[in-house]
């Protein structure tokens, strides 16, 4: 049971637990003396029993004031999923439209357009839910990385992590970092089932030469794969198109096309999609559901549970036990 206390000197208040067992709480009276009459079987159990009651709710208190609770614990898991962190982009142009401009509202009030933002939000948040077994982390980048949720199989605290994410976007995307932080999610985990990052973005940046040897080296330490869900705007080149003209043909020019290419020379599985409506987001997302869905086993974290209010709730009920026992009694 993994049973513990807040407090163990408070313990030493069971030492009262043997009270009832010297008096019964009873009013005491003058009696012919009963020595010829046969047991009475039936009061004595009543006898025992509420002297019983009454040992209990000194107990139920001690353990209550001592902070009686379950400790943490880790209880294995076998199914079906895998490890996911979802590596959110949270530059400026996240928060327009996949036609590029801030979303429209119609008369009523209501968005005319959805921003990429809130599309992958909203899918993301359909796509946690259907993830049975598994666990999920969330990771954030712009000009920095931030973490948001570890990996949990609480799926409620993921779900909340995405849309705690609606927060007003920053300039920058510094992708290098947002993957290596991405990937430190797996730092100490067991490698069972599937692991993977899914990246969802609108855009990309340059990645130096020593980033590049890192991101290279944990990747393959860690043993994930890749997922990159590129939200293209529209007119703004994909991450498959090739230059027109050969003086464009680097990665200040195209940034996505070179992300893409370092992603494809990383060693680890990888896998883009290109998508330029919520709908093709959705075809995505639904694709990676049904790929990632692999054998697994992992330890479900039981957090500590407090034990207090049970034990309060145990004395009071058996406190009206012995009080109504008491407004029974014959007054003489």
């Amino acid at each position: 049971m993994n049973l513990a206390v807040s407090t163990p000197w408070g313990l030493a208040g069971l030492l009262l637990v043997l009270l009832p067992l010297f008096t019964s709480g009873m009013q005491a009276s003058a009696t012919p003396w009963l020595a010829l009459m046969p047991a009475d079987r039936l009061s004595s159990f009543i006898d025992a029993g509420l002297r019983l009651c009454a040992m209990t709710v000194i107990a139920a208190l001690v353990l209550g004031m001592a902070g009686l609770h379950r400790t943490e614990q880790s209880l294995e898991r076998i199914g079906h999923g895998a490890h996911v962190v979802l590596l959110l982009d949270r530059s400026s142009s996240m928060d327009n439209s996949f036609a590029g401009r801030a979303p429209n509202a119609n008369n009523d009030g209501k968005d005319a357009e959805e921003s990429k933002s809130g599309a992958a939000r909203r899918l993301l948040t359909d796509f946690v839910k259907h993830r049975e077994t598994g666990l999920i982390g969330v990771a954030e980048y712009s000009t920095s990385p931030l973490f948001v949720m570890p990996l949990t199989e609480n799926k409620t605290a993921v779900q909340a992590a995405i849309s705690a994410t609606a927060t007003p976007a920053l300039g920058f995307t510094h992708v290098s970092k947002g993957l290596g932080m991405a990937l430190s999610f797996f730092q100490q985990q067991s490698v069972t089932g599937s692991r993977i990052v899914l990246l969802v973005s609108d855009g990309a940046a340059v990645i130096d030469h020593d980033s590049e040897q890192k991101l290279r080296e944990w990747f393959k330490q860690q043993q994930v794969r890749l997922y990159w869900i590129f939200l293209r705007t529209a007119n703004s080149p994909g991450i498959f198109d090739k230059p027109e003209d050969s003086r464009d043909d680097n990665a200040q020019a195209m940034p996505e096309l070179y992300l893409h290419k370092f992603f494809l020379s990383l060693g680890s599985p990888y896998q883009a999609y290109e998508a330029e409506s919520p709908d093709a987001l959705k075809q995505a997302i639904a694709d990676i559901n049904q790929l990632e869905n692999l054998p697994m086993h992992y330890f479900e974290r039981i957090p500590k549970q407090d034990l207090s209010a049970t034990c309060y709730r145990v004395a009071g009920l058996l406190l009206l036990v012995l009080l109504a026992v008491k407004f029974c009694e014959v007054k003489r």
